[in-house]
């Protein structure tokens, strides 16, 4: 029996810097959607790669002084290293500097687009965006600038180009939209586009002057040009399955391209007119994914708060990832990227529900064994609810339920008790239950899901899901998820624990004088956290110190060094995430509430001597350092 294919893709991102966070979004659910679909015994083909081209690759090359191909080749590196440490099942990474494969495509598609007369050079004078990459109109220009690149200057060009027809399609793109014949999910950037477009696609320019671009894929039978961006990286979803050989047809049409909410006009603008006067077969849907920002604000390479996935993936493991990105952010909109929350999510979801889940059951397996039985819990998992919200890409909701019914196999472990009762049938119902949760999360949590397969003696399959649960040998497992040791006082601001920690507000800190209430400081700084190493709080050594020096530290968004003056305690050494905050000069020679007797620890490679007390409000947007009122001395005791 043939089976059904199923062809996924990305977008492939410009090679001008390595991946952020974003991208790291984008490419999770692309492969969360080959990974299910795969699941269901379907053909997949999953093609990502990089756009090497254009201006902004070229440019900023030029401006580090590097040459463009070994610039390129670096950020590709990164985004190659990327799908494999997020155990991305991509089937091909596509680069449009291949000459071998990719180049072929693109000069068989040009030709052709010149044989049905849709490009035609001409002069033209406009504005240009080097961040779309795109003539922009002048009634588009907000204050001169690009509304979606507003940092960038807009640049004038007058030069003759090759322009691609596109408003010959443009009613027909229109109506294809509006019928879903091509659809856009969710509905809103399908209404969005339409507006977009009420007044029609205009023409685009598919083509540079050498003199002024001489890095891409050479015009064919016109050494004075070069094809620009959207002719050469846009078809890389023909060129990425073997296109111009004929094998490309075991695939396309694409079942679903991912894309962001800024790709969305050319991909369903641009890309649908190249293939409607080349006659290919239109992609079936585009499904768009929103923008991330992170602890509330946009990221921007000014403000300093470019996450990058990679270093993320250096301090937790690719599943804590892949499990926020799905989790936390609804199908279609913008959502926050936190820290805190991923820290959040992975202790309370991964390690104390499921994780727990698995711990609990192995144990008590090996201990008493299990009997075969009618799996009634089973029963109440709700696989063609999650399915029906998978076909729906709502992978926050699907995950919702998937954790509810985990829930409710923790609660029926408690409820029945079978440590007491020797039942063993509860442990082969939640055995089976647990087999049929690792089948169906394993699209979003890979590693995780093929342990506990492992563990229980069952394999990832579809099948797998109705079938009686095998009795096999099981061993109390690993810790499936190890939890991230949080050691809180203050507010994201400082802490000697754990560089990944998150932690709470401390929600007063009365001063007065030149003294703080020691006590009522430290006993909510117990209450609302937990442990801190000390039984009580008349333990707790809090001194005042003067910040002598300010440094960075290598590779650190929001540390500071600090060193102390800790008075009769001599110098310190702490750590403090303090950068989006205080300024260095703001902070050097300021008097300090310092916790003197914590257990060192390192971070970023610097042994961190302590914390210091500071508070914030509850979205993290400001911080202030407590500190004394007039003159004190340096070492003097808060109590």
């Amino acid at each position: 029996m043939v089976k059904e294919k199923f062809y996924v893709t990305t977008t492939i991102p410009y090679a001008n810097a390595p991946p952020h966070i974003g991208f790291a979004l984008e490419i999770v659910q692309a492969d969360i959607l080959a990974r299910w679909n795969r699941l269901l015994s379907k053909d997949v083909f999953f093609l990502t790669g990089t756009d090497e081209h254009g201006q902004k690759n070229y440019t900023t090359a030029k401006n580090k002084g590097i040459d463009v191909k070994d610039f390129v080749d670096s950020n590709t590196e990164a985004f190659l290293k990327l799908t494999k440490e997020l155990k991305i099942t991509n089937d091909n990474f596509i680069r449009t500097t291949d000459k071998d494969i990719h180049w072929p495509g693109v000069e068989k598609l040009w030709k052709i687009l010149v044989k049905n007369g849709d490009l035609e050079k001409k002069k033209y004078t406009g504005f240009y965006c080097t961040g779309c990459e795109r003539f922009i109109t002048e009634k588009e220009l907000e204050d001169g600038k690009c509304p979606d690149h507003p940092t960038l200057d807009i640049q004038e060009i007058s030069e003759e180009n090759y322009f691609f027809k596109l408003s010959k399609y443009s009613d027909k793109i229109k109506k294809l939209i509006e019928s879903d014949e091509l659809k856009i999910r969710p509905i809103k950037w399908k209404n969005d586009f339409l507006s977009l477009i009420k007044d029609g696609l205009t023409d685009v320019s598919f083509s540079r002057d050498k003199n002024h671009l001489p890095w891409g894929i050479p015009v064919p039978n016109d050494p004075s040009q070069v094809m620009y961006v959207w002719c050469d990286a846009l078809t890389n979803y023909l060129t990425g399955i073997g296109y111009p050989d004929k094998k490309y047809e075991k695939y396309w049409p694409a079942d679903v391209h991912v894309v962001g909410k800024d790709m969305l006009r050319f991909h369903t603008g641009i890309f649908p007119g190249m293939l409607l006067s080349a006659g290919f077969t239109l992609p079936k849907e585009f499904i768009v994914h929103g923008f991330l920002t992170v602890d509330g604000k946009k990221m921007s390479k000014s403000v300093g708060n470019v996450v990058s996935p990679l270093d993320l993936l250096k301090k937790y493991d690719s599943d804590s990832i892949r499990y926020l990105l799905a989790r936390a952010i609804p199908f279609g909109d913008d959502g926050d990227f936190s820290e805190d929350a991923l820290i959040s999510r992975h202790n309370d979801e991964l390690a104390n529900k499921l994780g727990n889940l698995v711990s609990r059951v192995t144990g008590l397996i090996e201990k008493n064994g299990m009997e075969v039985c009618e799996n009634k819990l089973g029963k109440k998992f709700k696989i063609k609810e999650i399915s029906k919200l998978m076909n729906e890409y709502k992978f926050d909701k699907a995950l919702n339920d998937i954790f509810a019914f985990i829930d409710r196999c923790n609660e029926y472990i408690q409820e029945k008790k079978p440590w007491e009762t020797k039942d063993l049938k509860v442990l082969y119902e939640v055995a089976d239950s647990i087999k049929k949760i690792a089948i169906v999360l394993s699209p979003f949590i890979p590693e995780s899901s093929e342990k506990i397969a492992k563990q229980f003696g069952f394999k990832i399959a579809w099948e797998e899901l109705e079938k009686p649960f095998e009795i096999f040998e099981i061993k109390k497992s690993k810790v499936l998820f190890e939890k991230v040791e949080v050691v809180n006082i203050a507010s994201s601001v400082s802490t000697s624990a754990n560089t990944k920690a998150p932690s709470k507000n401390l929600k007063s800190g009365s001063k007065s004088g030149s003294k703080l209430n020691k006590e009522s400081v430290v006993k909510e700084i117990m209450e609302g956290v937990g442990s801190v190493e000390f039984s009580d709080w008349e333990k707790l050594d809090l001194r005042v110190a003067e910040v002598e020096n300010v440094e960075a530290i290598e590779g650190a968004d929001k540390l500071w060094k600090l060193s102390l003056d800790v008075g009769e305690l001599g110098k310190r050494i702490i750590c403090a995430g303090l950068k989006e905050f205080y300024s260095d000069e703001e902070l050097k020679g300021k008097k300090i509430i310092y916790f003197s007797n914590l257990k060192p620890r390192k971070m970023r490679g610097v042994e961190s001597q302590g914390m210091l007390l500071a508070a914030s409000n509850k979205d993290h947007s400001k911080v202030q350092l407590i500190a004394p009122i007039g003159e004190i001395e340096n070492g003097s005791i808060v109590g």
